[in-house]
């Protein structure tokens, strides 16, 4: 090793690191308004457009196309050759391998890209009373729970659930406790499918919902709530299950399964689900109540003594 070697390694970097710097700075204060303009609209598309691709079959591609793109800068940055040229080949035709392999969750991405509102997308929300959908929505679980009567209702979320509705018979109805239970009276036509709300209204019965397929799930589990979890892990939607078997009400969310649910705790779910700014307002009135109480219990403990 030659004397000073470190040294001189460490400081080659340090002037490396400080011509990059200077050339990083330099370059921006050359930029221009249309260049600023372009990073700002550019970080906007990318924070709109990523929470679609928040579905499991999404998340796939983007792990495919993420793991072949590092591959091949690693081994081109480590000079291996071989495998450089390998996946250089890979990426030539992985375009078309990819629409190949991934065409159902392609199509989906690109459905639900179509379906996406302007004003969702920047981020003008159309308020609906799910205040009023929450409560009824509850009180009619609460009965089919007590006559064991089976329920699936899907609620819809930021992801479009268009292509699960056409599956199923149109319906717009404002949701009300008679509503849901009519839907899926054992008698009715539509029972055996999902019912999905969207924008606060009953849009579809009788939807066919695909089954998750994870062995997690427990054995006593029926194809209903297979159906609930597996909408819930390809999309956002909030899922509320009630069996047919034994009136447990359950709600899936992100691929998993809250079971055992009283209706208090359904409405405090769904709440929190579907109205976030509303749950936290709740949770923290709670919290206040409760502290209330035990520094009122505790100052009449003091008192009596």
């Amino acid at each position: 090793m030659q004397p000073g070697g470190p040294y001189c390694c460490m400081k080659g970097w340090k002037i490396a690191f400080m011509e990059m710097l200077q050339n990083l700075i330099r370059q921006i204060t050359n930029m221009h308004f249309t260049d600023w303009l372009d990073i700002l609209l550019l970080t906007f598309l990318i924070y709109k457009v990523f929470p679609l691709f928040r579905s499991s079959g999404a998340l796939r591609i983007m792990k495919a196309v993420l793991v072949v793109l590092v591959i091949s800068v690693v081994t081109e940055w480590l000079d291996m050759y071989a495998i450089h040229f390998l996946f250089q080949q890979v990426m030539a035709v992985g375009l078309i391998a990819l629409v190949v392999l991934f065409q159902p969750e392609l199509r989906r991405i690109l459905d639900h890209l179509g379906n996406v509102k302007i004003g969702q997308f920047f981020g003008v929300e159309r308020k609906q009373d799910m205040e009023g959908v929450i409560t009824q929505t509850v009180m009619a679980c609460e009965q089919l729970s007590k006559e064991k009567v089976g329920a699936l209702i899907v609620f819809s979320r930021d992801n479009p659930l268009d292509e699960y509705m056409r599956t199923g018979t149109t319906i717009d109805g404002q949701v009300t406790e008679q509503l849901l239970r009519n839907i899926f009276f054992p008698k009715a036509s539509l029972h055996d499918g999902a019912m999905i709300v969207s924008n606060g209204r009953v849009t579809a019965a009788g939807c066919v919902l695909p089954l998750s397929h994870s062995t997690r799930i427990h054995a006593d589990l029926g194809t209903r709530h297979r159906a609930g979890i597996g909408i819930s892990e390809r999309t956002d939607a909030v899922v509320v299950i009630v069996s047919e078997e034994t009136g447990t009400i359950s709600v899936a969310v992100n691929g998993m399964l809250k079971r055992y649910l009283a209706p208090q705790m359904l409405d405090r779910l769904l709440r929190n689900e579907l109205m976030p700014e509303s749950g936290a307002k709740q949770e923290k009135l709670t919290v206040k109540l409760r502290q209330k109480l035990r520094k009122n219990g505790k100052g009449e403990g003091k008192h009596e003594k």
